[in-house]
């Protein structure tokens, strides 16, 4: 292999594998239910698509077997090289069965019926704006107060200071 030849491939290695990272990351981040439920889930994910032997460890041989196979996969004209297009093309794809996936979750999980297809009233008791509307009413009334706005706002604030939002110079000393 020439040193140039070395360099794409090593180069195509590693586009791939920080899609592949950040496909991890975007997974363990979009999860659904609680947070607590999907802290991992992507690590989890990588795990298995690298894990070869199914022993729950990767190897170094696991990651460069699963690298060259998309890296020939996403080389849709076989020269050894990855041009843009390739590389745009394959990351497409992927893209596509993520969401394809994802989006096959959602309806079979608000599907209340069991038909396979979504109705507006089932996207609409199952959906991100009905569990908003239910936290956001805090007393059941069915109404959403300006109190409560208010104190969800509060709530919220404080979330975000628990996630290290502390602002600037937090942890700073003003000794020398």
């Amino acid at each position: 292999m020439t040193l140039n030849n070395k360099t794409v491939w090593i180069s195509g290695a590693l586009v791939l594998a920080l899609g592949l990272g950040g496909a991890a990351i975007a997974q363990d981040r979009m999860g659904k239910g609680d947070r607590g439920d999907r802290r991992g889930a992507g690590f989890e994910q990588m795990i298995a698509q690298f894990d070869a032997n199914g022993d729950g460890a990767i190897t170094q041989e696991e990651v460069d077997t699963v690298l060259a196979e998309r890296f020939a996969a996403a080389d849709a004209d076989g020269d050894g090289l990855l041009s843009a297009d390739e590389a745009f093309a394959a990351a497409e794809a992927r893209r596509a069965e993520r969401m394809r996936t994802r989006t096959e979750a959602m309806v079979s999980r608000l599907d209340d019926d069991g038909d396979g297809l979504l109705s507006a009233e089932e996207v609409a008791s199952g959906g991100p704006a009905s569990r908003i509307f239910d936290r956001l009413d805090a007393d059941d009334d069915g109404t959403i107060s300006a109190e409560e706005l208010e104190t969800a706002k509060t709530r919220m604030g404080r979330r975000g200071e628990h996630r290290g939002h502390h602002g600037r110079g937090h942890g700073d000393s003003d000794e020398g």
